[in-house]
């Protein structure tokens, strides 16, 4: 039984949470709301473009394409003999994505062609209220290129189902085609009406947004997303459920993590973008982002020699936070009978022969020791061998900069559905662990 500080602990980081996700519908909006968490909290902004100036005990953060972001504690010892305490999650999320020339005109509706973004579940995507929310890139009367964040709110989009009466086999056997059965609804026309999207969002960014200077619409990123808020579930609200739980519950807890550590180490998160399709991005984490931030860490508080960047990265420890897939009641022979993680029962190791996941013996030792001293529960999770396994940004990390990783997540259902379900208390033990990380 949880004692009531406890309680307090699971109710206060579970209501940030659910705020966070519920103000973070696309990557973009995610990056500026740990941007506005970390800015609040005294971390300074960097610029890529600009020579960096880094001082000892001081907070900082970098983003870059607007959907990743880096925030990072200098601390106060030596680099090269402590490293860097690295924790990395994903601000994407499998969606629905609004295609370039989306219109699309069909007995009196207007609706709106898109692309599927990653491994979308698509059966729950039907019959939810749905709104469009990403970033808009923009011509400014004075001939300036601008952008800016863009969020409906209200719901104004809708896939229905058909009709059990008109696919009578619809529970057995129905198969949703990509492109033809998942186009959204968001208006009724007249007998000769049609809709144009760059012009309803010039509109909407002149009267509701009051860029008056906005004179055209050249290009978006645009996604459809449930409005439907996060909320605590349960008989004893022991359970979280809402969108994008993956990967932006690691998000948030990684941030808090690193909010309430102590300044004695250098302390790193990292949250980029484009996972759920590979990472091969420039804003992905295969691309040159933390490579290049820790390089400029090195250069100016360490010696930048090669001999030392090595000595840097060979003492630092990379923590890959992505939910693992909890065993689900219904559906028990989908995990191994020794490997099927619990709700609420602490954090997941996750490990894989072939190397999608990177936890060695090494570092899944060290966060046991870890989480033993931290009183916290920890379990495992192995795919079955006739089963696929997914990944994780930790082997692409691992490989690229030859960091020791681990990879861990919280215990999770639905996952890549519309909507997921985690443990309220699974993000307590996760805080307490990835604290203790940051502070070891």
């Amino acid at each position: 039984m949880a004692n009531k500080s406890d309680v307090a602990s699971t109710v206060d980081l579970n209501s940030g949470l659910i705020d966070f996700i519920q103000a973070s519908p696309t990557p973009y909006h995610a990056v500026n709301t740990l941007s506005a968490a970390l800015k609040a909290a005294g971390f300074l902004s960097l610029n890529e473009s600009k020579p960096w100036k880094l001082k000892k005990r001081q907070g900082y953060f970098v983003t870059r394409g607007g959907s990743s972001i880096i925030a990072f504690k200098t601390g106060n010892d030596d680099l090269a003999s402590t490293g860097v305490r690295m924790v990395g999650g994903h601000t994407d999320s499998p969606c629905l994505k609004i295609k370039p020339q989306p219109e699309i005109h069909r007995y009196r509706y207007a609706q709106l062609g898109v692309e599927v973004y990653g491994g979308v579940l698509l059966n729950p995507w039907f019959d939810r209220d749905l709104s469009i929310a990403g970033r808009i890139d923009y011509r400014e009367k004075s001939g300036k290129l601008s952008h800016c964040l863009i969020n409906f709110e209200k719901a104004i989009a809708v896939i229905p189902s058909l009709a059990i009466h008109l696919d009578r086999e619809a529970n057995e056997n129905r198969k949703i085609n990509a492109q033809t059965d998942i186009i959204p609804i968001v208006t009724q026309l007249g007998k000769d009406g049609s809709i144009d999207l760059k012009g309803i969002l010039l509109e909407h960014l002149r009267s509701t947004m009051k860029l008056n200077t906005a004179e055209k619409v050249l290009a978006y990123d645009l996604r459809l997303y449930d409005v439907q808020p996060p909320a605590l579930t349960g008989m004893h609200e022991e359970f979280i459920a809402g969108a994008r739980l993956d990967n932006l519950l690691s998000c948030y807890v990684g941030l808090q993590s690193l909010l309430h550590s102590n300044d004695k180490h250098a302390s790193l998160l990292i949250c980029t973008d484009h996972e759920e399709v590979g990472s091969i991005s420039a804003n992905g984490a295969k691309g040159p982002f933390l490579e290049s931030v820790l390089e400029r860490i090195a250069e100016t508080l360490a010696t930048a020699s090669a001999e030392s960047k090595r000595h840097i990265l060979e003492n630092s420890i990379m923590f890959s936070v992505d939910n693992a897939h909890g065993i689900h009641p219904n559906f028990p022979g989908k995990h191994d009978d020794k490997h099927g993680p619990l709700l609420n029962a602490g954090p997941v190791i996750k490990i894989n022969a072939n190397q999608r996941y990177a936890t060695s013996s090494e570092t899944s030792a060290f966060f046991r020791q870890l989480c033993e001293d931290s009183h916290v529960p920890i379990q495992a999770f192995v795919v079955r061998n006739d089963m696929g396994c997914g990944s994780t940004i930790g082997p692409i990390v691992a490989g690229e900069l030859g960091v020791k990783t681990l990879d861990i997540g919280v215990p999770t259902f639905a996952m890549h559905s519309i909507r997921e379900m985690a443990g309220a208390k699974d993000t307590v033990y996760l805080a307490s662990a990835l604290t203790a990380f940051y502070n070891r």
